[in-house]
């Protein structure tokens, strides 16, 4: 098992970032950790627990956390009960260890527990990035739809050079400068770059271990989420996975019609929060 972490000290900063942050918010919610096998798993709980409809489950991509999307959650909390987890190995409030080989597949078994623990009826899952493909890989009976937000999983992500120049050079000799200006690459044209993100990316290139984009999944278990309603989005500037190249593989291997996000980049999530409110209400009215 690897950690997301240089070392303790470099956890223990990101944990008070994390917590910090949320204690800050001003959006009601309610924070508690559970236990699963791959170790204590944060989880944050927003929107009144008696509105209709299924618990909307967001399980955030690389290097993203709860307290790093909380304006994203504010708004999917106005329409929907959510449960927001961190991921483990991810940097954040879970647990630091993750999997050097068959990443999905233990990710996938990690968020059935999580079903089981936070939403015991029915739940859609809404997947970013990372997250969407945990999100494909979990079998739990208890999914009724997945919102899947520039999916990994199904292709892999293009890395153009300027991509990779900028990539290196945050990590190289992190400023909030060179993360403003990795994330300038994954945020659309005419959306500012959140002061919160860059803050963010900068204590993410001092102090964490990255992991890169996992392979696609076998196509296999790709088919098996054929039968559970499904909706996939990208931004129409998404640097890593650019709609022309997604578009074959959502609807070969998904059966699935892709989304195109106008004026998003990579991170849709912070780009237009209510468009993928949009998509969620898109797949909910269809159960």
């Amino acid at each position: 098992m690897g950690s997301a972490y240089i070392n303790t000290p470099s956890g223990e900063v990101i944990g008070l970032w994390c917590t910090e942050q949320l204690q800050e918010w001003r959006t009601a919610h309610r924070r508690w950790t559970i236990t699963t096998t791959a170790g204590p798993t944060r989880v944050v709980a927003l929107g009144h627990e008696h509105k209709s409809g299924p618990t909307v489950v967001v399980v955030p991509g690389t290097n993203m956390n709860t307290a790093a999307a909380r304006p994203f959650l504010a708004e999917l909390a106005t329409r929907y009960r959510v449960i927001a987890v961190d991921v483990p190995g991810q940097p954040g409030l879970s647990a630091p260890q993750r999997p050097r080989r068959n990443r999905l597949a233990w990710y996938g078994r990690w968020l059935d527990e999580v079903l089981e623990q936070t939403a015991p009826d029915a739940a859609v899952l809404l997947g970013h990035s990372l997250g969407g493909a945990i999100a494909l890989a979990c079998p739990s009976e208890r999914i009724t739809g997945r919102v899947l937000v520039a999916p990994a999983g199904l292709v892999r992500l293009k890395v153009p050079l300027r991509l990779l120049a900028a990539t290196l050079a945050w990590l190289a000799a992190p400023s909030p400068e060179r993360a403003h200006r990795l994330l300038r690459l994954m945020t659309g044209p005419t959306h500012p770059v959140a002061p919160q993100l860059a803050e963010w990316m900068t204590l993410v290139a001092r102090y964490c271990r990255t992991t890169l984009a996992p392979a696609p999944l076998a196509p296999a278990l790709l088919d098996r989420c054929r039968s559970t309603p499904c909706v996939v989005a990208v931004g129409a500037h998404d640097i890593f996975l650019p709609p022309d190249r997604l578009e074959p593989a959502v609807r070969d291997l998904l059966g699935s019609e892709l989304r195109v996000l106008e004026g998003c980049g990579h991170l849709a999530l912070d780009d237009d929060p209510a468009s993928v409110v949009e998509l969620v209400n898109d797949l909910t009215g269809r159960l």
